[in-house]
């Protein structure tokens, strides 16, 4: 009993209850949100569209997506994280009733496109929220237990998405809104606004026209010590501008090179985990099995995830970021390259099993790096160019996928496992001047020592 206490301790202990309330807000919202899931299935039983038409409709929300989650990263920075979560989650709501009771293609993908829009704009927002609000030390725990809320609620929503799907697709875009709604109540009623109105100064921020600053991060920050408060304001002011002269903004992000190169990574996983749902229902129907069997091999993995993520930080605290990663993108490479041999529902549960395994350890990992990268000023921002890997591999894996699965069928896995191995080894590359590039934020973000006082003379 002792030893489950404090596992429990380490596993969720220390959390703050703002954190809690966002974490019940995005449970409630995954455990309804099945309904872009099978939205391929839906254009093609329901409305009769063709595989390459129905990837690019399905593509027009990932391409929504783009521009909602840098529309969230700014406003969450400016606007607030509280009111672009109630925002989005509402426009969600509302759009999803319009698409239950569309029969039009043209107007699904508009509508695509705008549930695109909503759905990514709270990313940033509710990862911004949770670095706002969570210490530092308690991070990499927290975002472990928000990816196990998120597949906790997939869970749930693919098995009754299955079930749903066969009798009704308009109740799947129903329940998806009114899913939506609750969490957005939830938000409304227990979490408060964590953008950091004040700060005790202009926080300092690499230049990042160059790809390693640890050099002039050294040189730079003694010339502030010792000199007072006015020198220590001039060094952070300096940092605050940029070398380009021009405030920091989404710019900073859009240039900074060590962040873009994880940002492309992330892609890359992105675009391997979007196959199962956007190409993979499309390869289950002509082996000739059904939605609920699509469903089962979805429940199976966030199943897995919910009982097994919990032991995650464990199990890879003592190994280095980059090697994790590279693993587990091997491991989604090798998963989704075994489907090129599925014929039955059980070939596809045992490449799941593989390829869930990766997306467990992948999580904790990528979620740290992407805060550790971000500068408290631009938190959200960064946090928003990061996620824009999600939308624009929504829109990158059912347009090209489907054009692939189309033409060369079962090959299609067999490349979508080489470029999956092919990211594991730039994940090794990359990882070393990435942690050069925390560290020197770090020494930034430290406060400067303050000058030491001239002695009193003695008498």
């Amino acid at each position: 009993m002792r030893a489950l206490r404090r596992w429990l301790d380490d596993t969720a202990g220390g959390l703050p209850a703002t954190f809690w309330y966002l974490w019940a807000g995005l449970l409630i919202n995954r455990a309804g949100a099945f309904a872009m899931l099978f939205l391929s299935l839906y254009l093609t039983d329901a409305r009769g569209a063709s595989e390459a038409l129905t990837g690019a409709v399905v593509g027009a929300y990932g391409l929504g997506g783009a521009v909602g989650v840098l529309l969230g990263g700014v406003l969450a920075d400016r606007w607030g994280r509280r009111s672009t979560l109630l925002a989005a989650h509402l426009a969600t709501a509302g759009l999803m009733v319009g698409l239950a009771f569309s029969r039009h293609l043209a107007m699904i993908a508009a509508l695509a496109a705008l549930v695109g829009v909503a759905h990514s704009m709270p990313s940033p927002a509710f990862v911004a929220a949770i670095v706002d609000v969570v210490p530092e030390r308690h991070r990499s725990r927290a975002f472990n237990l928000q990816f196990w809320a998120f597949n906790l609620g997939m869970a749930v929503a693919s098995l009754m998405a299955g079930l749903l799907a066969e009798a009704s697709f308009v109740a799947l875009f129903l329940v998806d809104a009114t899913a939506t709604v609750l969490a957005a109540a939830v938000i409304a009623w227990k979490v408060p606004e964590t953008l950091p109105r004040r700060l005790a100064g202009p926080e300092p921020i690499l230049d990042t026209s160059r790809s390693d600053r640890t050099e002039s991060v050294q040189d730079l920050r003694p010339a502030a010590i010792g000199g007072g408060a006015a020198a220590r304001q001039r060094q952070r002011q300096a940092w605050w501008r940029g070398r380009a002269g021009r405030r920091p903004g989404l710019h900073t992000a859009l240039t900074d090179r060590t962040f873009l190169t994880f940002v492309a990574l992330t892609f890359v996983l992105a675009v391997l985990t979007m196959q199962t749902s956007t190409i993979m229902p499309l390869a289950m129907r002509s082996d000739g099995l059904r939605p609920s069997a699509y469903g089962a091999v979805v429940a199976l993995g966030g199943i897995l995830i919910v009982l097994g993520q919990l032991f995650v930080p464990r199990l890879i605290e003592r190994h280095r970021k980059d090697r994790v990663l590279a693993v587990s993108t091997a491991l989604l490479a090798l998963g989704f390259a075994t489907l090129a041999f599925a014929d039955d529902v059980v070939v596809y549960l045992a490449a799941a099993v593989v390829w869930t395994v990766g997306q467990m350890l992948a999580a904790p990992p990528n979620a740290q790096i992407n805060a550790d990268l971000a500068p408290l000023a631009l938190r959200a921002r960064y946090q928003s160019v990061f996620y824009l890997a999600f939308p624009a591999a929504s829109f990158v894996a059912p347009t090209l996928g489907g054009v692939s699965l189309q033409h060369l069928g079962d090959r299609h896995w067999l490349i979508v496992g080489g470029l999956g191995l092919l990211a594991a080894g730039c994940h090794l590359l990359a990882g070393p001047p990435r942690e050069r590039r925390v560290a020197a934020l770090r020494r930034l973000s430290a406060p400067l020592p303050s000058p030491t006082p001239a002695p009193t003379a003695v008498r």
